[in-house]
């Protein structure tokens, strides 16, 4: 599945011979080697020169490599410099912090800090509370991880993960307007981390774990929950599952089938998998068999772990307890949040008539969608490369928006699905169809719509909680 991704592209500073037909050359020299060029760009013009900035994509470093060595192929041309423009990216990293307020002479001083700063300072002393209206809190959340499962790439630890939260960060900037900050622990010890986010907890409206490997996710997720006052997103298992249900409900809707009858194969029991078992479940799925690396998951099994025990207690009803490859034999649809490559084309080819397969391992997938496609009636995979990228960012910057307009201070389940409906909505009848089951990323009115949902939710749990 080597396609050029934006995710390693690159821009390569070339000098040729000044010709009306120096730029066509070079086009078609990348294009040639299999990348795909997005710009050209002449930097330089000389009486016997032109000097050209190339930008493409490309598939990995080798293949960057390949690029470069057919450009400097070509008669009188020379490669002078290769910059890779994710890197240029994150020099001196993607966030920033910028006051809300000018200061721009003594009595602006007096007011935001000393001496006037004093009197709000006892005011939230006074009444804790108030310090949701009078600091950040009331717009700011913790991105917390400990680096243990980063993406795809595994326990690569704190500062290596931090990339990434300043991107989740800039994420929750861009679409919801909520400050976030990245916060990369160096532990891995479970009292370590729970003992750390509640002593910062006073500063954060909220607190979003992310990229913290299982069995430990779990028991940090429910611990904080129930020790702070405020919400504890965990984003790979909830945000993960919100996102999934959305495109589910809608590639059922193309192939005209309903959820309680399905057969639902999941690849992954790990913090994703649970998730979006419990998440089906209690929206009606009943079919549903999880498969690990050693095969699918049924009571006859003891297991260490009380999510696997779970899992085995409400679903497989029939006590299957072959592979992966076996479960899929007349299966509806794969949900793959696992590994890459672990099916192939004849297991999706063995599956019911019109198969719905999500292979959402990142960056690889469980299985190339092109082979999928052959054989299944809709294919979705979490890359933005393919049509039906099911990406939490779809999910997560309006449900922590709408978790700090309604001053939650608890996630229910009612929540996930209120934003899960949200989402599937922003497709409209007129534009539902086998490669468009879920709206882009871009949608300007996802993350307003999951926010008013979830606000909704945690007021209609305030109601009915004061009814009682």
């Amino acid at each position: 599945m080597a396609n050029p991704s934006p995710g390693n592209s690159i821009t390569l500073r070339v000098a040729a011979p000044s010709s009306f037909t120096a730029t066509s050359e070079l086009a078609a020299a990348v294009a040639a080697a299999g990348a795909a060029v997005t710009a050209l760009d002449v930097s330089e013009s000389h009486h016997d020169t032109l000097v050209v900035d190339v930008t493409c994509n490309t598939t990995d470093e080798d293949h960057a490599n390949r690029v470069k060595d057919a450009l400097n192929a070509l008669d009188g041309v020379t490669v002078q410099h290769v910059s890779d423009r994710t890197f240029l990216m994150h020099l001196g990293g993607k966030l920033e912090v910028v006051p809300k307020v000018a200061l721009r002479n003594r009595d602006d001083l007096s007011r935001a800090y000393t001496p006037g700063v004093a009197r709000v300072c006892l005011a939230i002393a006074e009444d804790p509370a108030a310090a949701r209206n009078l600091t950040v809190k009331r717009n700011t959340i913790a991105v917390l991880t400990d680096g243990s499962a980063v993406l795809g790439l595994g326990n690569i630890g704190p500062a290596a993960a931090l990339p990434v939260m300043e991107g989740k960060a800039a994420l929750f900037k861009q679409f919801a307007n909520v400050d976030a900050w990245p916060v990369c622990l160096d532990t891995q010890d479970t009292e370590e981390i729970i003992m750390i986010a509640k002593a910062m907890a006073p500063v954060y409206g909220g607190i979003n774990l992310e990229d913290i490997a299982a069995p430990r996710c779990f028991e940090i997720e429910k611990r904080l929950r129930d020790e702070l006052d405020i919400p504890v997103f965990h984003d790979d298992q909830h945000g993960t599952a919100i996102v999934t249900l959305a495109a589910l409900v809608n590639a059922l809707r193309v192939v005209d089938k309903k959820l309680s009858e399905v057969k639902i194969v999941v690849s992954g029991v790990g913090a994703a998998g649970s998730a979006i078992i419990q998440l089906l479940k209690a929206q009606g799925a009943q079919h549903i068999i999880a498969a690990g690396r050693s095969g699918a998951i049924h009571s006859g099994e003891k297991y260490d772990d009380e999510h696997r025990s779970w899992i085995a207690a409400n679903t497989n009803e029939a006590g299957f307890s072959g592979t992966l490859h076996e479960a899929l034999a007349g299966a509806d649809v794969f949900i793959g949040v696992s590994a890459p490559h672990v099916i192939g084309e004849e297991q999706v080819a063995s599956m019911a008539e019109n198969a719905i397969v999500f292979a959402m391992a990142n960056p690889t997938p469980e299985i190339d969608p092109v082979l999928a496609s052959k054989h299944a009636a809709v294919v979705a995979t979490g890359r933005s490369d393919f049509p039906n990228q099911i990406n939490n960012v779809l999910a997560f910057p309006g449900f922590f928006r709408g978790l700090l307009d309604a001053g939650a201070s608890d996630i229910i389940p009612e929540m996930l699905v209120a934003a899960a409906e949200a989402i599937a909505n922003r497709v409209a009848d007129d534009e539902l169809n086998a490669s468009y089951i879920i709206p882009s990323v871009f949608d300007p009115h996802v993350a307003a719509d999951v926010a008013s949902a979830v606000a909704q939710a945690a007021a209609n749990a305030a109601a009915a909680s004061t009814a009682r």
